[in-house]
């Protein structure tokens, strides 16, 4: 089987990654999760994956993005320099869904075999709301890619059907105590988006030929950037 070597880019979150796989495997990965480094980081993690393994840009069958939901700042700089690589190696650029990469890292390392599960990966949006989509155990989806304002009686109507309700990802953390004592409710603490969970999908995407144009491609922000005012009083400064 010849090489098919996919750079992955990883912005939407706080997370700033990038991998490199073939085929559909992991080879290698650079991440950080210190905040608001996307800007200055990526490029040098870029570069850096390629030094450790011995590849260069020549090497590429594709780049894989994550294309959203996810913060709006770091959507933008993953989407553009995955653009602007594919524009200038003239490869192909593969979207890849933030949710749906998540629920693939999730998958790749616990198993429900036979249960009857609903998986919520979760971005944090603010306060009380987070992007998500719910799938099942064998992955299908089953609410489509939305913003939610999460409470205590969320997932009731899914609880009363026989689900077991899996919460994972930056935005699940911070429900913890608000399901601490929820029973059929569990929060998987710690779980990061990272580059090296879409390699299968972008390989399987690659396969089906299923590109993105990367003179229009933009990035899925699900709501619109607001730009708030300061509550500063600067006549008083």
């Amino acid at each position: 089987m010849s090489n098919c070597y996919i750079l992955s880019i990883e912005t939407a979150t706080q997370v700033c990654s990038v991998s490199l796989s073939n085929n559909g495997r992991l080879v290698d990965s650079v991440f950080s999760n210190e905040p608001n480094m996307h800007a200055t980081a990526l490029t040098v993690f870029i570069q850096e994956l390629l030094d450790k393994t011995g590849l260069t840009f020549q090497d590429l069958a594709a780049i894989s993005v994550s294309m959203g939901p996810g913060s709006y700042t770091g959507l933008r700089i993953g989407v553009s320099a995955a653009k602007g690589l594919c524009y200038a190696m003239d490869i192909p650029l593969i979207g890849i869904n933030s949710l749906e990469a998540m629920l693939g890292g999730y998958l790749m390392n616990h198993e429900h075999v036979g249960e009857k599960l609903m998986l919520c990966p979760m971005i944090d949006a603010r306060r009380l709301e987070v992007y998500t989509a719910f799938f099942d155990a064998d992955g299908t989806t089953l609410t489509e890619t939305h913003a939610l304002i999460v409470d205590e009686q969320t997932f009731d109507a899914y609880l009363k059907e026989g689900f077991k309700v899996v919460l994972f990802g930056a935005g699940a953390d911070k429900f913890k105590e608000m399901f601490a004592s929820k029973e059929g409710v569990t929060i998987v603490e710690g779980f990061e988006s990272h580059a090296s969970q879409q390699g299968k999908q972008a390989y399987d995407k690659f396969k089906q030929q299923q590109f993105e144009d990367v003179a229009y491609f933009e990035p899925y922000y699900l709501k619109d950037f607001v730009v708030t005012k300061s509550k500063k009083n600067l006549l008083s400064s």
